[in-house]
């Protein structure tokens, strides 16, 4: 699944303007010819900053996990290459 994600300005009043993203959530199928097509699976829309935090947590989550696997991978390596 992947994600178009565009901005979504929105004016309360002309003093205020509150910037906003619209986040598709697309995947990818054949069509009856056997062609792909992108179907938007849902739409979201949030605020700037919301999903500006919302990615910063994703990214620690992410990078956390990088480690963990970087670790397991050189036990991996290293048991292969001691024998």
């Amino acid at each position: 699944m992947s994600k178009v994600i565009s901005e979504k300005v929105q004016e309360s009043n002309p003093a205020e303007v509150i910037k906003q993203v619209e986040i598709k959530h697309t995947r990818t199928m054949k069509d009856a010819s056997g062609n792909d097509v992108v179907v938007v699976d849902h739409v979201e829309v949030k605020n700037i900053d919301d999903a500006i935090s919302q990615s910063e947590k994703d990214k620690a989550r992410l990078e956390a996990q990088l480690a963990e696997v970087t670790a397991e991978l050189a036990d991996y390596i290293a048991i292969r290459d001691a024998e």
